[in-house]
């Protein structure tokens, strides 16, 4: 299965991350961000903006698509079941923070990027999200530890 110049599929994905994303940032509004290096703070915001873009947009790619039925069911049930660990884990944060749940937040939506960038061929977009990745975790760790430590 090819896509044309939007991937439906993608673009969902993206939506359906953003909503518990939205309603924290409303419910929890002037959080402030404790990671003070700078470095992996910008790695982080290009990462997210290039990834959230690339999931539906099929920049500098010359198929965008599957190259089997198997891959597109593998990568439905695959982001689906990325997807419900990612409203399951929010949910409970929303009501008990930790460090474990704050990593899960940050590492389920790398490995949806990875995943999608892999099984797309879109190599733009797995290089973007490992970029992501590591500056994600490393904000969310930095930012979850000085929460859990009070300061």
């Amino acid at each position: 299965m090819e896509f044309g110049w939007i991937n439906i599929f993608g673009a969902v994905i993206v939506i359906l991350m953003l909503i518990p994303n939205i309603g924290y940032a409303i419910k929890n509004k002037g959080e402030k961000n404790y990671c003070t290096n700078l470095f992996m703070n910008i790695i982080e915001q290009i990462g997210r903006y290039a990834c959230i873009v690339l999931m539906w947009l099929p920049l500098l790619v010359w198929k965008f698509g599957f190259a089997s039925v198997f891959e597109m069911i593998l990568y439905l049930a695959c982001n689906g079941l990325f997807l419900a660990v990612y409203w399951i884990a929010f949910a409970v944060y929303m009501n008990r923070k930790s460090l474990k749940l704050a990593l899960v937040l940050a590492i389920v939506p790398a490995c949806i990027f990875i995943f999608s960038g892999i099984l797309l061929r879109h190599w733009l977009l797995a290089g973007f999200a490992i970029l992501f990745a590591v500056g994600h975790i490393y904000v969310t760790y930095k930012n979850a530890v000085h929460r859990r430590a009070g300061n």
